[in-house]
């Protein structure tokens, strides 16, 4: 997973570096379910997400955007 998080826009790979150096001994199963459905979005709507320019209402993915904001 850690590899499907390499992504085209150089701002997204920073706060996934920095999120897997946060969770280097791993992270919850339902965490990591989320982060998959999470990395299916494409680069600029998951930067949106990110940097806060839209919201989602899945709570699942409005918490984990928030951990990859804290990291």
């Amino acid at each position: 997973m850690k590899w499907r998080s390499r992504r085209g826009l150089l701002e997204l790979d920073i706060v996934f570096q920095r999120y897997w150096k946060a969770h280097d001994g791993g992270m919850p199963e339902a965490e990591a379910k989320v982060l998959e459905r999470l990395l299916l979005l494409p680069d600029n709507d998951l930067l949106d997400l990110v940097m806060g320019r839209t919201t989602t209402r899945d709570v699942a993915f409005a918490d984990l955007v928030e951990k990859l904001k804290a990291a």
